[in-house]
C-alpha cells in the first residue's frame, strides 16, 4: 500500500480553503490525490457531491478504484469521476433544458467537426474544384477544413478575438478573415439547428449554466482537479463558478510539465491560481520516487534556465539507489542513430531490461521513420504511440454512426457517413438522399410540415429512398438493422441493450468491412471488443457519449492487458509518453531546430514550453536516460545522395547540464583511411604541380 510522507500528509489532510498541490514527477501525486478522496469519504462527504476531474478515462478510473480501496468501493463509485468534457456532457443531460439544450444532443468528435467544415466551406463556395469548372470556385487559396476546425478550437479556447487569433497563429490565414467567419457562423449555425456540441460546446454551455442563480456552486462540496496546468482559460473559468471563494477546491499539477499550449492550454492558470483563490494553501511535493539522482539532477539543470516567471520554485531530490550517469551520445547522423539506439536497445535487453521497459521518445511522430526500418530490419518488435486513435479508424466511426443515427436521427454528419457506406453511393448521392429525409442544407432534420412526428430515420424506415441499383440490397438490410435497434422497438415499447444494438449493427456492416477496407477479420474483432464495453453501458447514448469524448487509443485498452510473454519496445511522442516511466529510456534528434522544434521557437513562451517537452522526456526514465543528438541532416536518403546540413545540439543542453551527463560520440557512414602518405623516397611525376599550374593558366590566359 503507498505510504504518504509529510508532505503527501499534510495535502490528503488539508481541510478549508482552496489548495494547490505543486508535485513534481514522479513525486506519487496519483497516490496522494487517491489518499485525500478517500479521506474525504471516510470523513463524511456525499460522494455524490464530490467530483474529480482528470484528463483521461484512465486516470479517472484508477484514482477512483484506488481510492475505494483505501475506504468504501461503493462510496467511490459514486463521485463524479471523468474528464471536463465527460463531466459536462452529464451535467448538461441533467441541467441543459435551463439554456433551450435538448438534452438528446449527440457530440462531434474532431474528425466529425471537420468533416462538417468541409460540408460548409463546399456549401459557401470555399472549395476548389478539381474538375475545373471553377463555378463555386474562389480564387484564392482558402483555409482547408481541418485549418478551419484548428481556427475555432484556438479562439473558443484562448477567448480572443478571431482577427488576434489568425494575426498570431495563422498569419496566412489573415486575408480570409471574412470567409472563415461566414464558415464559422454557418458551422454554429447548423450545430444549433441538428441538435449537435461539439467539444468546446460542452465547455461552453457548462459555463453558461453559471447564469443561473446557485446552480454550480449548488452542485459538489468537493471538486479536485488533476494535471491542473493542463486547463486552458475556458476550464478555469468553470472551476470559478463550480468553487467561487475556493472552498472544498483541490488542484494538482506542476508547471514543469506544461506541454498542451498547442491546444491552447495555459500553465499561466497553475502559476496564478494563488492570486485568482487568495488564501490558498501551496504543498510542494518534491522527493521523487521514479528516477535515480544523477538523472533527477539533470531535470532540475534543465528546468534551472527556464525564463523568470516561467515556472514556481520546486527542486526535486530522491533517495533512490543508482549512481549511473545520463548519457549524451553524439551520432555522425541520423542513420547512427538510429543503428546506435538499436545496439542499445539490444544490449540492454541482453543485460536483463524486457523490451516493453524500454522506450524511446521523441518531439514529433516523423521524428521516429529511420529508427521503424532499422527496428524491423533487426527484428525488434514495437508499438508505437502517438499516431492514429481507436476512434479515428474508419470502421469505428463507421459503428459510431450508426448508433447516432439511431440516437439524434437529426445528426446530418452521421447521416453523410452511413449512407456512403451503401455500395455504389458517393457525396453526391448521399447529399440527394439526406434531402429526401428531410436533412442537408435545405432542412434541419426536423419534422417537416404536417408531419409534426416524422423524423428522417421514420421516413427511412417507412421506404426506402431512391438509390442506386447496386446499394438496394444493403439498403434493405440497413433498413432491418435500424429497425431491430431503434427506440421502442421491442413488445412494451422496450428498447435494446446497448450491446445488442452493437451487435445487429456490427452484423450488418461485416460484408460492408470486408467489401471495402483491408484487414476485414482484425477490423470485424475491434467490433467485436466494442460489444463487451457497450455491455456495461446503461445506454446507447451513454455508451456513444464515453466513447467519443475517451476513446481507447486501441483496442489494447479494451481488451485488458497482453499475454505474459509477449514483448515489445515503446515508441512514444513525448506528449504520449506523460505518465508513463521506464527503465530505460532513449530520446532522439536532441537537436537545435527538431528539439526544440523549429516551428515552436517563434516566441518566448513556445521556447518555454519545448524546454518542458525535455524536462518531461527526462523524467520518465527510471534507471538509465540516453540522450542522442545527430550531427548531419540528410536531405535525400538514395543511397548516393549527400545533400546535408549540420545541427548543433539542443540549446537546452547548456554545459550547466552536459557537466551532469557522460557524452560518448558514434559515427555513421564508412570512414576512408585519412593517415598522411609516406614524406619521402618516392619520385615525383613528370611536370608535378606546376603542370597544374600551368593547365590553370592557359585557361584564364
Amino acid at each position: 500500500m503507498f505510504e504518504l510522507n509529510d508532505r503527501q500528509h499534510l495535502a490528503v489532510d488539508h481541510a478549508g480553503g482552496p489548495l494547490l498541490v505543486l508535485a513534481g514527477a514522479g513525486s506519487g501525486k496519483t497516490g496522494t490525490l487517491a489518499h485525500r478522496v478517500a479521506r474525504l469519504l471516510r470523513d463524511g462527504a456525499d460522494p455524490d457531491r464530490v467530483c474529480l476531474v482528470t484528463f483521461s478515462r484512465r486516470a479517472a478510473q484508477e484514482l477512483l478504484a484506488r481510492a475505494g480501496r483505501l475506504s468504501d468501493p461503493t462510496a467511490a463509485g459514486r463521485v463524479w469521476g471523468g474528464t471536463f468534457h465527460s463531466v459536462a456532457n452529464r451535467v448538461l443531460r441533467l441541467h441543459g433544458r435551463r439554456l433551450g439544450l435538448d438534452p438528446g444532443f449527440s457530440i462531434l468528435d474532431a474528425g466529425d467537426v471537420t468533416e462538417l467544415f468541409g460540408l460548409i466551406r463546399s456549401d459557401l463556395g470555399l472549395h476548389h474544384d478539381a474538375g475545373g469548372s471553377g463555378a463555386a470556385s474562389p480564387h484564392r487559396r482558402s483555409p482547408r477544413a481541418s485549418t478551419l476546425a484548428s481556427i475555432y478550437d484556438r479562439v473558443v479556447n484562448t477567448g480572443d478575438r478571431l482577427q488576434v487569433v489568425l494575426d498570431r497563429s495563422f498569419p496566412w490565414c489573415a486575408r480570409e478573415a471574412d470567409g472563415i467567419r461566414a464558415s464559422f457562423e454557418a458551422y454554429t449555425a447548423r450545430k444549433r439547428e441538428r441538435q449537435l456540441l461539439d467539444y468546446d460546446d460542452l465547455l461552453l454551455c457548462w459555463r453558461a449554466l453559471g447564469a443561473v442563480p446557485g446552480l454550480l456552486p449548488g452542485l459538489f462540496d468537493h471538486v479536485l482537479v488533476d494535471e491542473y496546468q493542463d486547463t486552458n482559460a475556458l476550464q478555469a473559468d468553470i472551476l470559478s463558478l463550480l468553487c467561487p471563494a475556493g472552498a472544498g477546491l483541490t488542484v494538482v499539477g506542476d508547471d514543469a510539465q506544461a506541454i498542451y499550449g498547442f491546444r491552447a492550454a495555459s500553465s499561466g492558470n497553475l502559476l496564478e491560481f494563488p492570486e485568482r483563490f487568495p488564501g490558498t494553501t501551496i504543498v510542494r511535493l518534491e522527493q521523487n520516487y521514479r528516477s535515480t539522482p544523477p538523472i533527477v539532477a539533470v531535470a532540475n539543470a534543465v528546468m534551472a534556465e527556464a525564463a523568470a516567471g516561467a515556472a514556481m520554485t520546486k527542486v526535486l531530490w530522491s533517495e533512490r539507489t543508482g549512481s549511473r550517469r545520463p548519457l549524451l551520445r553524439s551520432c555522425g547522423d541520423e542513420d547512427a542513430e538510429a543503428a546506435a539506439v538499436c545496439d542499445s536497445v539490444l544490449a540492454h535487453r541482453d543485460d536483463g531490461v524486457a523490451l516493453h521497459d524500454q522506450a524511446v521518445l521523441f518531439r514529433a511522430a516523423s521524428h521516429s521513420d529511420l529508427l521503424e526500418l532499422h527496428l524491423t530490419r533487426r527484428n525488434v518488435p514495437y508499438v508505437k504511440y502517438g499516431g492514429l486513435k481507436f476512434l479515428e479508424a474508419a470502421h469505428v466511426k463507421d459503428l459510431v454512426s450508426l448508433l447516432r443515427v439511431l440516437d439524434n436521427p437529426a445528426d446530418e454528419l452521421a447521416w453523410f457517413r452511413v449512407l456512403q457506406l451503401l455500395e455504389g453511393v458517393g457525396a453526391a448521392t448521399a447529399r440527394r438522399v439526406m434531402g429526401e429525409l428531410g436533412l442537408g442544407a435545405a432542412g434541419a432534420g426536423s419534422p417537416a410540415p404536417g408531419e409534426p412526428n416524422v423524423t428522417p430515420l421514420a421516413r427511412l424506415l417507412a421506404a426506402p429512398p431512391k438509390v442506386p441499383a447496386a446499394a438496394r440490397p444493403e439498403l434493405a438490410g440497413l433498413r432491418e438493422a435500424l429497425a431491430e435497434c431503434a427506440d421502442g422497438c421491442l413488445p412494451g415499447g422496450a428498447t435494446p441493450p446497448a450491446a445488442v444494438q452493437v451487435e445487429r449493427l456490427g452484423r450488418w456492416l461485416g460484408p460492408v468491412m470486408a467489401r471495402t477496407y483491408d484487414h476485414a477479420v482484425a477490423r470485424q474483432a475491434d467490433i467485436r471488443q466494442l460489444e463487451g464495453v457497450a455491455a456495461a453501458a446503461p445506454s446507447r447514448s451513454r455508451f456513444v457519449s464515453d466513447l467519443t469524448l475517451d476513446p481507447p487509443s486501441s483496442t489494447a485498452e479494451l481488451a485488458g492487458p497482453p499475454l505474459v510473454d509477449e514483448d515489445w519496445l515503446v515508441l512514444s511522442t513525448v506528449h504520449s509518453a506523460k505518465g508513463g516511466e521506464w527503465e530505460v529510456v532513449h530520446v532522439l534528434h536532441a537537436s537545435d531546430g527538431m528539439f526544440p522544434s523549429d516551428m515552436a521557437t517563434g516566441d518566448p513562451e513556445g521556447i518555454e514550453e519545448e524546454r518542458r517537452l525535455l524536462y518531461v522526456a527526462v523524467t520518465r526514465a527510471k534507471s538509465v536516460l540516453e540522450v542522442n543528438v545527430p550531427l548531419r541532416y540528410h536531405h535525400r536518403r538514395r543511397p548516393l545522395a549527400d545533400a546535408h546540413s549540420y545541427a548543433q545540439v539542443s540549446r537546452f543542453l547548456t554545459p550547466a547540464v552536459r557537466c551532469l551527463m557522460d557524452e560518448a560520440h558514434v559515427e555513421g557512414r564508412p570512414q576512408f583511411d585519412d593517415r598522411l602518405g609516406p614524406d619521402g623516397g618516392q619520385q615525383v611525376v613528370a611536370g608535378g604541380l606546376a603542370g597544374v599550374d600551368r593547365m590553370l593558366a592557359d585557361l584564364w590566359g
